[in-house]
C-alpha cells in the first residue's frame, strides 16, 4: 500500500506539477526579475553626434486605409526628414493604394519616397527595396501600422552605440484607440488581451532574451539592419511564409551577428480582426517555424544543444514538448481514475493557475516601470489590470491554435492563405455528416440483409 500511495504521489506531482513547473515557472521568474532590474537602471545609450542616412522600407498590399497614417508617422517622427530615404514596394496590390502615395508626395513633401513595383510575395518586394536602399542602416515597418515618434532615432542610438550589433528588432504594440473603438464587449475583450499579449512578448519575453543574445525571430512588421551586413547575407528567403525567422537564422548562423530589441522603438499595428484572424496567423507563425528550422543544416538543431542554442530549446519547446502538455491537461482525467481526490485535483490545478497569474503580475510590474517613457502607453496598459489573469487562458488557447498548425503543416503546402477556424469547423461537420450517411446506409444494408436472410 506504501509503495502504491508513493508511486501515485510520484506520477501526480511529477507529470501535473513539477515537470510544468521546472519547464515554465522557474524560468518565467527567474527573466521577471532580470527584468525589473533592468528597468530601474532604465540605460539608455547617448545620441551620436550626427545621425545617418537611412532606408525605410514598406511593402504595400492593399494598404489603402492605412497606408497615410504610415507614412504620417514617418514624417512626424522626430528623425530628421533629410536623413531618410521611403521605398514603397508594391506586391502586387488589388486596391488604390498608388493614389495615396501621389497624394502623400504633396502633403508630405519633405520626405523622399519612392515608388517600387515587385513580384507578388513580400519576400521579393523586401528584396527589390533592399537591392535600391542607400543609406546607413536599412529599416523594414508595414504598411498597416505607425511608428511612435522616437522610434527610429532610439533604435538608431542602440546601433551607433553598439558596432557588433547586426540586425534589430522594434517592440510592437497594437493601436488603443483602435481596440476601444470596438463596442461590443467580448470583441474588445479579445483586442484589449491581445494588447496585454503583445506587450508582455516584447517588453517582457523579447526584453529577456535580448539581454541574453537570444532573440529568435526578428519582427516583420519592424525591423533594421546594418546595410553592409544584410547586403552579405542571402536576403529574404522566398520559399517560406516566414521570411522574417529565415533571415533571422541566417544573422545568427550563417553570419554570427548579435540579433537585438530595442525595447523603446515601438511601432504599432492594427489590432486582431476576429478570431478567425488570430486562428489563421498564429498557424502560420508555427509553420513558419518548421519550415525555417527544416531549411537549415540538421547538424545545427541537435538536442544536445538544447541548453546553448535558443533556436534548438525554441523548436524542441514550441514541438517535440506540445505533446507532453497535451498529456498534462489531459491528465485531469486521468488522474481522477487513478483515484485522486477532486480536491486534490483542483487544487494544484489552482496552484499552478495562480502562479502563472503571479509571475503575469511580475512582468505587468516591470513593464508598466518601462512605459514611464511613454506616459500615454503606460496608462493605457495600467488601465488593463484586470486582463492579467486571463492572459493564461488565452495563451493556452494559442497554444492549441499552434498544435492545430503543427498537424496542418503535416499536409498543406506552404501558403499565406490557411483555412479559417469556420472554414475548419464547416468542413468537419462536411465530414461527419457524409459519415453519418456511410453509417446510415451501411447500417440500412445490414437491416436488410438480416431480414431478407
Amino acid at each position: 500500500m506504501g509503495i502504491s500511495t508513493f508511486f501515485n504521489s510520484f506520477i501526480f506531482w511529477g507529470a501535473w506539477v513539477i515537470i510544468p513547473f521546472i519547464m515554465e515557472i522557474i524560468p518565467s521568474i527567474g527573466s521577471a526579475i532580470t527584468l525589473i532590474k533592468k528597468r530601474i537602471r532604465n540605460y539608455h545609450p547617448k545620441p551620436p553626434l550626427a545621425y545617418p542616412e537611412i532606408s525605410l522600407i514598406v511593402p504595400v498590399y492593399n494598404s489603402y486605409d492605412s497606408l497615410r497614417e504610415c507614412i504620417k508617422s514617418i514624417h512626424d517622427s522626430s528623425y530628421d526628414d533629410s536623413k531618410i530615404r521611403v521605398y514603397l514596394v508594391n506586391n502586387r496590390t488589388k486596391d488604390d493604394s498608388f493614389h495615396v502615395y501621389t497624394e502623400a508626395q504633396k502633403e508630405f513633401p519633405t520626405i523622399r519616397m519612392q515608388w517600387l513595383n515587385a513580384r507578388q510575395g513580400k519576400s521579393r518586394a523586401l528584396n527589390l527595396a533592399l537591392y535600391n536602399s542607400t543609406g546607413k542602416y536599412i529599416i523594414n515597418i508595414d504598411s498597416d501600422g505607425a511608428l511612435e515618434k522616437d522610434a527610429l532615432k532610439n533604435m538608431i542610438d542602440v546601433f551607433e552605440s553598439d558596432s557588433s550589433i547586426g540586425c534589430m528588432t522594434g517592440a510592437i504594440l497594437t493601436i488603443p484607440q483602435q481596440i476601444e473603438e470596438y463596442k461590443h464587449f467580448f470583441s474588445r475583450l479579445l483586442r484589449q488581451i491581445e494588447f496585454v499579449e503583445y506587450a508582455q512578448a516584447f517588453l517582457a519575453g523579447r526584453s529577456y532574451a535580448s539581454e541574453k543574445n537570444e532573440i529568435y525571430t526578428l519582427s516583420g512588421a519592424f525591423s533594421a539592419f546594418r546595410k553592409s551586413t544584410v547586403l552579405k547575407s542571402r536576403m529574404y528567403n522566398t520559399n517560406t511564409i516566414a521570411e522574417d525567422t529565415q533571415i533571422t537564422f541566417q544573422m545568427r548562423y550563417l553570419m554570427g551577428q548579435k540579433v537585438k530589441l530595442c525595447d523603446n522603438a515601438i511601432y504599432f499595428v492594427g489590432p486582431i480582426e476576429g478570431m478567425n484572424k488570430l486562428y489563421t496567423q498564429r498557424q502560420r507563425w508555427q509553420r513558419g517555424s518548421l519550415e525555417v528550422a527544416n531549411m537549415f543544416d540538421s547538424k545545427a538543431f541537435r538536442p544536445s544543444r538544447m541548453l546553448k542554442d535558443v533556436n534548438v530549446r525554441t523548436l524542441l519547446y514550441d514541438h517535440t514538448f506540445a505533446f507532453p502538455r497535451i498529456v498534462w491537461i489531459l491528465a485531469l482525467v486521468c488522474l481522477y481514475f487513478m483515484d485522486f481526490s477532486t480536491k486534490m485535483i483542483l487544487l494544484s490545478s489552482a496552484l499552478i493557475m495562480l502562479i502563472y497569474v503571479v509571475i503575469a503580475y511580475l512582468y505587468f510590474w516591470s513593464i508598466s516601470i518601462f512605459l514611464r517613457e511613454f506616459p500615454d502607453i503606460q496608462k493605457y496598459y495600467k488601465s488593463l489590470w484586470w486582463a492579467i489573469p486571463i492572459l493564461p487562458l488565452f495563451n493556452m488557447l494559442t497554444f492549441f491554435i499552434r498544435l492545430t498548425g503543427i498537424f496542418n503543416s503535416m499536409n498543406t503546402t506552404s501558403a499565406w492563405k490557411t483555412k479559417t477556424f469556420t472554414e475548419e469547423v464547416e468542413e468537419y461537420k462536411a465530414v461527419v455528416k457524409d459519415d453519418m450517411k456511410k453509417i446510415s446506409l451501411l447500417n440500412s444494408k445490414l437491416y436488410h440483409f438480416m431480414n431478407e436472410s
